[in-house]
């Protein structure tokens, strides 16, 4: 079902029960209102009656009868009886056809003047006791609501049509405002489903504000651009990669050919051998970075984390550029230790994470000529910043943007040996420990690389 379709019904449904409740409750008083007007009017004829009967006084009684008639109508199936309290422990004629029982004239006695009712199916009883000089008297009015019935009913049938037109009503003015508010959202499925791989440069219309469909737009919108970036890096990579890896296969290929083709001297085959071995290391770590890069494109969900110590980390980054780079200019610099040792605890895999900061300082001594570079650790209260700043030859302001592109090398870095991995890879693996690495260059001059890293004290 649709969600226009449920909110129609949902507020067909809301109008239905409001309007329930709200007749329901006029309904009642109207009822209650009508019962107690028919109860007083019933009473009335009852006093009247007693005075009629027995006012000594004939004017008097002749001028009472003549306001019964002039201004007084008569109620349906109006009845009286009178009856002498000393009688009412005989036997009174027609007590049982008129529900007028014996319990009753006894709590019409007890009442001593007040007036008593007494209602049986349609019917309603009026009594009171009326004293004088010759006795005491029960006075016993009845009448049927027969006027009261009509309106109610009438009343009923008019708020069932009333009820069933409303219904009608709310139906039709749900239809029209779900269809109005929805129609933004129609829109919007209709555009979508035209995108598709082969057309993720459409986008949706945004509208201006704050609105949650101009919000839904924009966020569908944003989320396009970095499945179409995602697609096109995936591109890129696929297309650079297997150009990257046919080169060396082609020269290992080509030089097997050439010391295949006939007989050749021992120099030249050692000459060959040393190039395929060359272009065997160059593919094995070209192999290797690209595992690697795919390795920590995951979610981290399968990486093993574990508690590393920062200090101890740039110190292994150290040792290991010492190991692969032994004429490095490379300087750790820590200017302070904090007093506990738990604000120098991450959560992080150490091995991948030496990976990245060991590339970066690497290509810092590389694109420096083994002028001096600087490795910092610097320890805050909640993270730790790793900078990594050489004196080299930098970066092309226009080129700082494909730093993070898979194979993407700087244009003034032709002399220098490279496969464009190591900015990508180091960027994943700070992301897979929830880091953030900011890169600033100036070309001729130098470039800093700025690694964040939460302790594990802030992560708690």
């Amino acid at each position: 079902m649709k969600i226009q379709t449920k909110t129609t019904i949902l507020f067909t449904v809301l109008m239905s029960v409001t309007l329930i409740a709200l007749e329901s409750v006029v309904y009642y008083f109207i009822s209650t209102f009508a019962q107690n007007d028919f109860i007083k009017r019933v009473e009335l004829r009852a006093k009247i009656s007693a005075k009629f009967r027995f006012e000594k006084e004939k004017v008097s009684t002749i001028a009472f009868q003549e306001i019964q008639r002039e201004y007084l109508e008569k109620l349906p199936h109006e009845e009286a009886y009178v009856f002498n309290t000393d009688s009412t422990d005989a036997k009174l004629p027609g007590l049982s056809s008129h529900s007028i029982t014996k319990d009753y004239l006894n709590s019409i006695i007890a009442a001593n003047g007040e007036t008593v009712h007494k209602q049986v199916k349609f019917r309603h009883y009026a009594g009171l006791l009326y004293k004088n000089e010759t006795g005491h008297f029960i006075i016993i009015k009845s009448a049927t609501n027969e006027y009261g019935q009509e309106l109610m009913a009438k009343l009923r049938t008019i708020k069932i049509i009333t009820f069933f037109v409303v219904i009608i009503i709310s139906i039709l003015i749900g239809h029209y405002f779900s269809k109005r508010s929805f129609k933004p959202f129609s829109r919007i499925i209709s555009k979508a489903k035209q995108i598709n791989q082969n057309n993720l440069h459409l986008r949706l219309e945004t509208a201006v504000g704050k609105y949650e469909i101009a919000e839904l737009s924009r966020t569908f919108n944003e989320m396009l651009d970095r499945i179409e970036t995602a697609f096109e890096a995936q591109n890129n990579f696929i297309s650079n990669a297997s150009h990257e890896l046919r080169t060396p296969l082609t020269a290992i290929a080509g030089e097997t050919e050439y010391a295949l083709s006939r007989q050749r001297t021992q120099e030249a085959y050692e000459q060959s051998l040393q190039h395929i071995a060359v272009h065997t290391i160059r593919l094995q770590n070209l192999i290797q970075g690209l595992l690697n890069l795919a390795q920590t494109g995951f979610d981290g969900k399968k990486t093993s984390l574990s508690t590393v110590r920062i200090d101890e980390l740039v110190y292994d980054v150290k040792a290991n550029v010492d190991n692969i780079k032994p004429d490095n200019n490379l300087q750790l610099e820590i200017p302070a230790f904090p007093d506990d040792e738990t604000k120098m605890i991450i959560n992080g895999n150490p091995e991948l994470l030496k990976i990245a900061i060991s590339n970066i300082a690497l290509n810092a001594c590389k694109y420096s000529n083994n002028k001096k570079v600087l490795l910092q650790l610097l320890l805050h209260n909640s993270y730790a910043k790793i900078i990594i700043k050489d004196n080299g030859i930098g970066i092309p302001p226009s080129e700082l943007k494909y730093i993070y592109d898979p194979f993407f090398r700087a244009s003034n870095t032709a002399h220098y040996e490279g496969y464009g991995i190591g900015m990508p890879l180091a960027r994943n693996i700070v992301r897979l420990h929830k880091g953030i690495i900011e890169v600033s260059s100036l070309q001729n001059v130098g470039t800093t690389v700025t690694i964040t890293l939460p302790l594990l004290n802030a992560a708690h």
